[in-house]
C-alpha cells in the first residue's frame, strides 16, 4: 500500500515540556492504523500538530507527498483530511441536520444563524444520519443528544466532506459496549469503501481487534510499530504501556 500520510521529525514544546519529540510516523492508504500509548505520551498532541491545532517547533507533515504543515483546517478538509476530538465540538442550538453542514462550509457566525441547505447537501446529510441511526432526530437541537449520540453526530458530520483520511481521537471514550461495537462495524464498512483511518484509543480490546498496524508512542516518540500480535509481544511496549 502507498503512504497516504506521514510526519517527519515533528517536535512540539510547551515551555520546558516536550509533548512530541522528533516523531516520524506513516499511515498507509486503505489501513485502519491504531495509535496507542500511556497518558501523556503525545497522541492527541500529535493529532493537533497534524491538523494545525498546534504549531510544530520543527518537522513536517505530508499527505500524498504534499507538505501540509501549518495548513488551515478548511484547506486540510479540502485535501481530504478530517478529524474528531476527545470532547465533541458541536453547535448545541443548531439542529442535528444543521450540524451536518458546518464541516463542509467556510462559515462565520452570521452565516450559521442564517444557515441554508442545498438539495444535494441535505440528501447526503440525511443519508449519513440514517447510517449512524440519527435520522429520526434530524430536527432536534444537538444538545438533546446523549453523549454517545453526540459522538455519532460528530463522526457523521466529518464524513460530509467525503474525506480520504479520518483521524479519530478516542471514539470509544465514555461509550457503552453496544455502541462501541456499532462504531467498529461502521469504521470497517467505511474502510471497505476507501476511507483510511488513524485511531487514537485507550480501549485495547477495540484497538487489537480493529487496527492493523498499530503505532506506539511514549514520551512523544514512536517506540514500536507492527501487527497487534507483534505489539502485544513487544517487551518495550509491555514495559511502557500494556504491562505484564
Amino acid at each position: 500500500m502507498a503512504t497516504l500520510l506521514k510526519t517527519e521529525g515533528l517536535t512540539c514544546r510547551f515551555g520546558g515540556i516536550i509533548a512530541v519529540n522528533n516523531c516520524s510516523i506513516s499511515v498507509e492508504r486503505g489501513s485502519i492504523t491504531g495509535l496507542i500509548g500511556p497518558n501523556g505520551s503525545g497522541k492527541t498532541s500529535l493529532f493537533n500538530l497534524i491538523t494545525n491545532v498546534y504549531k510544530a517547533d520543527s518537522g513536517h507533515v505530508y499527505m500524498r507527498d504534499k507538505r501540509i504543515t501549518g495548513m488551515a483546517p478548511h484547506r486540510l478538509c479540502q485535501q481530504g483530511l478530517s478529524r474528531t476530538f476527545q470532547i465533541t465540538r458541536l453547535f448545541w442550538d443548531l439542529t442535528v441536520l444543521e450540524n451536518m453542514i458546518v464541516p463542509v462550509r467556510q462559515v462565520g457566525f452570521r452565516s450559521l444563524l442564517a444557515l441554508g441547505m442545498h438539495g444535494h447537501e441535505k440528501e447526503r446529510a440525511l443519508s449519513l444520519l440514517k447510517r449512524v441511526g440519527l435520522d429520526h432526530m434530524k430536527d432536534e437541537p444537538a444538545r438533546k443528544l446523549s453523549f454517545g449520540q453526540q459522538k455519532l453526530l460528530e463522526f457523521a458530520a466529518i464524513l460530509m466532506a467525503e474525506p480520504e483520511l479520518v483521524l479519530l481521537d478516542e471514539p470509544a471514550g465514555g461509550v457503552n459496549p453496544s455502541m462501541i461495537r456499532f462504531l467498529m462495524d461502521l469504521i470497517r464498512s467505511l474502510n471497505r469503501e476507501g476511507v483510511t483511518f488513524l485511531v487514537v484509543e485507550h480501549n485495547m480490546g477495540l484497538v487489537m481487534e480493529l487496527c492493523n498496524p498499530i503505532l506506539v508512542l511514549d514520551q512523544g516518540q514512536k517506540i514500536a510499530e507492527g501487527s497487534p500480535e507483534a505489539v502485544q509481544a513487544n517487551p518495550v511496549v509491555l514495559d511502557a504501556y500494556l504491562g505484564d
